[in-house]
């Protein structure tokens, strides 16, 4: 049976100076995901970015962290996405939600970029915004003049060990997610709430 998701992409910037930052939770959610599956993502040029590909409950799926940075990351999802001819319907892109509180999380499909650069180059490369998203809460400073600095800053402790939650939540729901159960996923991640 084919899986109705083949690739997880994980948004972020490259380098030191963004590890752990709130705008790389979908990158550090990809690199959880590659551990829990005993791999860990390589660099490969061909795709910009760092990549694995992992048998992991019952699926197999491509892995992808692009180092474009984040306003260039849908160079490095279509040029996996072409070589493996996988369509963007296939594709589950993480990012961080402003929207959404910290320690919480949501599945959803298509829609707009929210003025997430990383979703909004992906959606102009792939030429569609019908893939999937795991949108990852990290709250929201209060005042739009204090996003860019609030995104690029690095998770706390409560805020990193709520993000580690999520992920663990997240990966429960992933195979019903990736076999065509979306429904099912989406009602028991989007209930979940790791500060409960």
């Amino acid at each position: 049976m084919a899986q109705d998701i083949v690739m997880v992409v994980g948004l972020g910037n490259p380098g030191a100076d963004y590890e752990n930052t709130r705008h790389n939770a979908g990158a550090l959610f990809v690199e959880a995901l590659a551990r829990d599956a005993g791999q860990s993502l390589r660099l490969e040029k061909k795709y910009h970015g760092l990549y694995a590909r992992i048998q992991w409950q019952g699926l197999e799926l491509h892995l992808l962290n692009p180092l474009t940075f984040m306003n260039r990351s849908g160079l490095s999802v279509k040029a996996l996405a072409d070589f493996f001819k996988i369509s963007p319907e296939q594709i589950l892109i993480a990012h961080d939600e402003l929207d959404l509180p910290p320690g919480t999380a949501k599945l959803k499909k298509g829609g707009g970029h929210g003025g997430h650069n990383g979703l909004r180059d992906s959606v102009a490369h792939l030429g569609t915004n019908d893939f999937q998203r795991l949108r990852l809460g990290i709250g929201h400073p209060g005042e739009a003049r204090q996003v860019t600095g609030y995104v690029l800053g690095r998770l706390g402790k409560r805020e990193a060990e709520a993000l580690t939650a999520v992920f663990d939540e997240t990966m429960r729901v992933l195979p019903d997610a990736a076999n065509g159960n979306m429904a099912a996923a989406m009602n028991r991640l989007h209930g979940f709430d790791a500060n409960a």
